[in-house]
C-alpha cells in the first residue's frame, strides 16, 4: 500500500481526490488544506508520494516542496504535468 499526501487549500479538490484515489486498495490518502498544517504533521515522513497545489495562501508548492526535501531523506520529484 502506497501513503499519498495531498496539500491543497481547496477542501473539495481534497475530498474528490481521496474518494477517486481510495477506490484502489492500493492507496491510502492523508489530506492537509495548508502547507504548514502538512509540514508540522508527524504523519509527513511515512508518505510514499506528496501532492501539492502550487498556489496556496501561505506557503506556495514549491516552498512546500523544498521544506519537505529539507525534513526527509526522500528525493522531491518535480513534475510540470
Amino acid at each position: 500500500m502506497y501513503t499519498v499526501l495531498y496539500v491543497d487549500d481547496e477542501q473539495h479538490l481534497l475530498d474528490l481526490a481521496k474518494i477517486f484515489l481510495e477506490r484502489s486498495p492500493e492507496f491510502s490518502v492523508i489530506t492537509q488544506t495548508s502547507a504548514r498544517a502538512a509540514l508540522d504533521s508527524p504523519l509527513i515522513a511515512a508518505c510514499d508520494v506528496i501532492v501539492s497545489d502550487y498556489q496556496m495562501p501561505e506557503m506556495d508548492g514549491l516552498a512546500f516542496l523544498k521544506a519537505v526535501q529539507n525534513i526527509t531523506l526522500h528525493p522531491v520529484h518535480r513534475s510540470r504535468a
